[in-house]
This record gives structure tokens, sequence and C-alpha cells, in this order.
């Protein structure tokens, strides 16, 4: 059961944000609206995003539609 989203674009992306309930609790789902893809979190994944150095967003980014690959310890 979807509740309240809203929406945040910028002239890259486009996503939508919503609460929804599921039987394990309350989740945020955040939709891709170009890419069809969404993801839903709970208030603890949601929170590690914060333990996180903001160096590891800029990684992830260099290759969005790629997976990140790893070596022996190193990215690739």
């Amino acid at each position: 059961m979807k509740n309240q989203e809203f929406r945040i674009a910028n002239e890259f992306a486009s996503v939508t944000i919503g609460k929804v309930t599921t039987k394990n609790g309350e989740r945020l789902e955040i939709a891709s609206n170009g890419l069809g893809l969404s993801i839903t979190i709970d208030a603890l994944q949601l929170e590690s995003l914060t333990w996180q150095d903001p160096d590891i967003f800029s990684t992830f980014l260099e290759t969005p539609m790629e997976p990140l690959r790893v070596e022996r310890g190193k990215r690739v």
C-alpha cells in the first residue's frame, strides 16, 4: 500500500520517492522514472548510507549502469 510520494528531478535524472507499507513494516521506495527501476529499503538500510564516506558515492557513479568490479581487494 502506497502512502505519500514526491518527485525529485534535475536535468540528469527523475526519481519518485514514497513510503510503502509492507507485511514487514514501513519501507521507503525509490523509483527511477526514466529507467523503470526501483528499490525498497527499510530504516536501517537508509541509515547505513549515512555511515559511508562521501567518496564511495562518486565511485558508484563513475559507471552507474555497470556493476562495480573488484579484483583482489582493488577496484578495477
